[in-house]
């Protein structure tokens, strides 16, 4: 099992609207970033587990966890005319861009923010804390997925 952080701002798709979905599962689609693809078509695997980040708001940070329930599969948003992720380079025989289910596992009892997380020394090395780190998602150690979880 692998450790994941995902971001979405919240007032686009938050860990409420994913607790809400059938099931609490919902695709992981609109990735335009070819390194964010990569990790999610190449890497994720059902059962990984997910911080899930709220950002772009007022207060950034890690608001609860989902799972990884279905493998990467491509993005149909990427071949939609209408959705705001169309891609016209995308195709059925070259889809481009991939996406994953993930389902909400829980929501923490208090948002752990970007600044707490910047603060301790023990996630130093974290890429949400590095300069300039802008992906949507990123890896997360299994030291500090521990570290997180110990903060809540």
């Amino acid at each position: 099992m692998a450790y994941w952080l995902m971001k979405s701002e919240p007032d686009t798709f938050s860990l409420d609207d994913l607790r809400r979905r059938p099931k609490g599962t919902e695709h992981w689609d609109g990735v335009r970033n070819y390194q964010a693809r990569n990790m999610m078509r190449d890497q994720m695997k059902v059962g990984d587990k997910v911080f899930f980040y709220h950002s772009s708001c007022p207060q950034p940070g890690i608001a609860g966890i989902a799972e990884v329930v279905r493998e990467a599969y491509p993005d149909s948003s990427a071949q939609n005319p209408e959705s705001r992720y169309f891609d016209p380079k995308a195709s059925p025989e070259n889809p481009r861009w991939y996406m994953v289910d993930v389902r909400f596992e829980r929501k923490f009892k208090r948002l752990i923010a970007l600044a707490e997380l910047k603060a301790e020394p023990a996630l130093g090395e974290m890429t949400l804390v590095q300069k300039g780190s802008r992906l949507s998602i990123m890896p997360v150690t299994p030291e500090e997925w521990r570290q997180i979880l110990a903060m809540e």
